[in-house]
């Protein structure tokens, strides 16, 4: 057994902070959490890490990464020029990345050729260095549609129920569908067109609970959105209510999605201030006031970076995810709610409620601790001093890399 012993404990839900707290673990499971010497006659036989003015929480979630991103598929051809063996290890070092910068969980919302899975359990398995792996699979989209190259292509109901089928028997923890349109596939609809009708996203919701899986709907148009809603899905990524001539939130509309408790992952990431300098600010500032509109209107939002992509040639790596809580602070988010929305609310909005998110008896130990108060300075989340998956120490600091995070 272990004790971890800091100035104070964050146990992940909101406003509960214990000072001089400890965490007794055994194993790959938290025993006990309170304040100094509550573990009792324990403690007798635990190893004991103290670590004075440090804060202690639990390990941050990531509930919307690519960690196999390819945006180089010949369209023509329908491949791409990285192999599945050198792809698989790119994405074992972006795990290794994902963990580097505090993340113990992680939703990985699309992958071809289902390496996900074999990365999620060779992490489980010891053989890789990671956080746990929430894995999608392949995307559901149509003929040539949004990410079409994963291989999870369907235009009608009898198609989209036979991949999403696919998907589960292969060993998928939850189901991705693009319910709209994107920007990084060439030739595919744009991002403000529907791929999807409501009744089509049922087809996967239904699917997938036939499992007690939940679904991730890609959903940037308006009636995308809508449909997600209406068809019951778990959470929608981005929600940027995007048109052809920009971003127009719809009040209306976001207060439908808030009634109905679906849970929005608004893809608020690291490489937000550059691409903004690169690609110009109107959008990414009307985007960001819609972030903050969403949270004053009361939807659920978790944080997700869509860690993997690229904007032209500014890459969102898989290690900036600190970042993007920063700018969740932008967006008028405090602290206390921007730790909630990374821990607790992002593991029960990833299926992972029960066993992650907070610290508490019988759930996993995914624990950090840095240096400092992040209830004070975001910015402190950056101090790890200990990270922990499943109570095995996995710190990455000062491993430095030359590869990119995007393919």
């Amino acid at each position: 057994m272990r004790i971890i012993r800091a100035s104070r404990v964050l146990t992940g839900r909101p406003g509960e902070t214990i000072t001089d707290g400890e965490v007794l673990i055994d194993g790959s499971r938290i025993v006990s959490v309170g304040p100094r010497g509550s573990a009792g006659e324990a403690a007798a036989a635990a190893e004991v890490l103290d670590l004075p003015g440090h804060t202690v929480l639990p390990g941050l979630v990531d509930a919307h990464v690519h960690l196999g991103f390819d945006d180089k598929v010949d369209p023509v051809t329908r491949r791409s020029p990285e192999s599945d063996a050198h792809l698989l290890l790119r994405m074992a070092e972006n795990a290794r990345k994902l963990v580097s910068a505090g993340v113990t969980t992680a939703r990985d919302l699309g992958a071809r050729d289902f390496l996900d899975l074999e990365l999620r359990d060779a992490i489980e398995e010891g053989l890789a260095v990671g956080p746990h792996i929430v894995a999608a699979t392949r995307p559901i989209t149509i003929t040539g549609g949004h990410c079409w190259y994963m291989g999870g292509e369907a235009d009608d109901e009898a198609a989209i129920r036979r991949v999403a089928r696919e998907n589960l028997r292969a060993g998928a923890d939850c189901l991705k569908v693009m319910a709209s349109g994107g920007q990084m596939t060439p030739g595919a609809p744009p991002s403000w067109v529907p791929q999807y009708g409501t009744e089509q996203l049922r087809a996967v919701v239904e699917e997938a609970a036939s499992r007690g899986k939940g679904v991730a709907a890609h959903a940037h148009a308006h009636a995308a959105i809508r449909g997600s809603v209406e068809a019951g899905v778990t959470t929608i990524e981005h929600c940027t209510f995007f048109t052809p001539s920009g971003h127009r939130y719809d009040p209306e509309l976001v207060e439908l999605v808030a009634a109905s408790g679906t849970y929005v992952c608004p893809t608020v990431h690291g490489a937000f201030h550059r691409v903004r300098k690169v690609h110009g600010q109107e959008m990414l500032d009307a985007w960001l006031a819609g972030v903050a509109s969403m949270r004053e209107a009361g939807v659920r939002q978790i944080a997700g970076t869509d860690a993997g992509f690229a904007v032209g040639d500014v890459a969102n790596r898989t290690d900036g995810y600190v970042g993007g809580l920063e700018v969740f602070a932008m967006a008028g988010y405090g602290n206390a709610e921007i730790i909630e929305l990374a821990t607790v609310l992002a593991a029960d909005a990833c299926g992972v409620g029960e066993v992650a998110g907070s610290l508490d008896p019988g759930k996993r130990a995914d624990i950090i601790a840095v240096a400092g108060n992040p209830l004070e300075r975001l910015s402190d989340l950056r101090n790890l001093a200990l990270v922990l998956v499943s109570g095995r120490s996995v710190g990455q600091a000062g491993v430095e890399t030359v590869t990119s995070s995007v393919g």
